[in-house]
């Protein structure tokens, strides 16, 4: 099943249980734009090579659209329209005014050059440029991307319209219009969730214990903010394997094993720098799969999607799962979870943290003022608790998944938005 039809399918399930109109269903199963584009480009080598572009527009009922781009060998149609339809609801869910979109080129810039990713970043913001703008569609980063590539398209648009037209997009560095705290966004965002839960269950975080599959920017910070917080991180993973100390696992020191030597397994090699907790205490290999089924109060999906499928979900042992990933759970491995008991932070809430700075990049580029750390932490913890408060309360009233009870959240807001605007 594709990403995308997975993401009709919980559309579906959803409206069945909150008796969604069709119109407004048919409304929000179908993107109001699909943008593809061939962009070619002089390599290093002196050839022209033409890579794959795409940008879909899901839904601008709540505002101008917002999502990431992603440089991916996998990125296809099906993903892209599935991610901007998450996105749409990622945004209504936590209530920030804006819609969603996802953009992807084909390829690995890994094999590329710096010169030769600045081009293709460039050839792609000239082919989409009458798409986007700080009032129409707003790309951020997303996998393989970062604030140096946000910075090329700003600078090429802003070339384009004639004038500084820096908030076309966020995510950006710090000296070109970007917002502090951007960077720790995501996890942090799903961190704010995850404690008022904590809370709620009265969980001791010193007693729990923590998975984390994924070890870029929204899995490692997820680590370190965890590890400061007092919990057991015990497993973490990026694309090359995961690490498995039953003792613990020092997040920081992680984290900067992975910067130095590429990989987290590069740690456990002889005459490296084994990065557990307690002394004498041993870490071990585990892969990505393996590493899925340890056991754990906490299991962190910070990923890729569908990372957790109907083959996989009855040998999870996690007690709790927070998405930090877009997609990380099938639809088919979400009943087979449900039916164990195994409750899921969904992502269109648990990672929103980040889409919530982005819009605060957004608003502070419009104003020309930005904020400190501390103002937009609070305006985050607001947010993503309050969204919290409201999901936990749908659920509680339609005895669903958090799953169904965030996507009846953000589909009644639809809902009323099409209504009152004329769409439905």
């Amino acid at each position: 099943m594709s990403f995308f039809q997975n993401t009709l399918n919980l559309i579906d399930k959803a409206a069945k249980l909150m008796k969604l109109s069709a119109d407004t269903k048919q409304l929000l199963s179908n993107p109001d734009r699909i943008i593809e584009v061939s962009l070619p480009v002089r390599m290093d080598n002196g050839k022209i090579r033409v890579f794959r572009g795409f940008r879909v527009q899901h839904n601008d009922l709540a505002g101008p659209y917002k999502g990431g781009i992603r440089y991916h060998p996998q990125v296809d149609m099906e993903e892209v329209k599935a991610l901007a339809t998450l996105m749409t609801f990622k945004c209504s869910v936590v209530g920030i005014p804006l819609g969603g979109s996802k953009g992807g080129i084909i390829m690995d810039p890994r094999t590329l050059s710096k010169g030769e990713l600045e081009r293709v970043t460039r050839a792609y913001a000239r082919a989409i440029a009458k798409f986007i703008g700080p009032t129409v569609d707003i790309p951020a980063p997303d996998v393989n991307t970062d604030g140096q590539i946000m910075a090329w398209i700003a600078d090429e648009y802003s070339k384009l319209m004639g004038e500084n037209m820096l908030g076309v997009v966020t995510g950006k560095p710090l000296e070109v219009g970007g917002s502090l705290g951007r960077d720790k966004a995501t996890a942090k965002g799903g961190f704010y969730v995850l404690m008022e839960i904590v809370k709620e269950k009265k969980m001791n975080p010193g007693k729990t214990t923590v998975v984390i599959q994924g070890f870029g920017n929204a899995g490692a910070n997820a680590a370190r903010i965890l590890d400061e917080a007092g919990f057991n991180v015990v497993a973490v993973s990026d694309s090359k394997g995961g690490i498995y100390c039953k003792d613990g696992i020092h997040a920081i020191k992680a984290i900067k094993c992975k910067e130095d030597l590429g990989s987290v397994h590069a740690c456990t090699v002889k005459g490296k720098v084994d990065y557990h907790v307690a002394k004498g205490s041993k870490c071990e290999k585990v892969t990505n799969g393996e590493l899925l089924e340890l056991p754990c109060d906490i299991l962190v999906l910070s990923a890729m999607e569908n990372q957790v499928n109907e083959k996989n979900a009855g040998k999870v042992k996690a007690k709790m799962i927070l998405e930090l990933a877009n997609g990380p759970v099938t639809t088919e491995a979400d009943d087979i979870l449900e039916k164990r008991g195994i409750p899921i932070i969904p992502d269109i809430l648990a990672n929103a943290g980040g889409v919530t700075v982005s819009y605060f990049e957004l608003v502070q580029n419009q104003m020309n003022y930005y904020w400190t750390s501390e103002e937009i932490q609070d305006r985050l913890k607001i947010i993503m608790v309050d969204a919290w408060k409201g999901v936990s309360e749908i659920q509680a009233k339609y005895k669903c998944t958090y799953r169904m009870a965030a996507f009846i959240r953000t589909l009644t807001r639809l809902a009323q938005m099409a209504k009152i605007r004329g769409r439905v």
